[in-house]
């Protein structure tokens, strides 16, 4: 009989500290940004949007979390797949949910196992990615 050892689902506590790392990685650069983060199952853990931060921030900070959740990718990582050329190219409009191949959204793992996604919106992508990333180094 295997036993399998259950993994420690995404706490809010968690989606608090990545909330906030990202936006102290944005305020150090003086971008505006929204955060959002995302549970295992897409649901909304954690969201914030600067007061400076374009409205639509919110929702591609929030469709790029649930992005990378879905296909357990960076959101980086998966921007020449939707190309005209590329094996994914109806993907974006192919569900109900749209997805947004942007960079900026990050899947969480735990002991090798996806718990939930961050999603930053309302800089360029590459700030948006590097402020992603810089709060997944805040997780322990």
């Amino acid at each position: 009989m295997s036993t399998a050892t259950a993994v420690t689902p995404l706490t809010t506590a968690d989606a608090e500290v990545l909330v906030s790392a990202a936006r102290r990685a944005a305020e150090a650069a003086g971008v505006a940004v929204s955060i959002t983060v995302l549970d295992a199952g897409g649901h909304l853990l954690a969201f914030r949007r600067d007061d400076r931060a374009v409205l639509i921030s919110g929702e591609t900070s929030t469709r790029k979390a649930y992005t990378a959740l879905q296909l357990n990718a960076p959101t980086a990582d998966l921007v020449d797949a939707v190309k005209p050329d590329g094996p994914f190219h109806s993907l974006p409009t192919a569900l109900d949910r749209p997805l947004l191949f942007i960079a900026g959204g990050i899947p969480v793992h735990r002991d090798g196992r996806l718990v939930g996604a961050v999603g930053v919106g309302g800089g360029a992508p590459e700030q948006d990615h590097a402020f992603a990333a810089e709060a997944m180094t805040t997780l322990g």
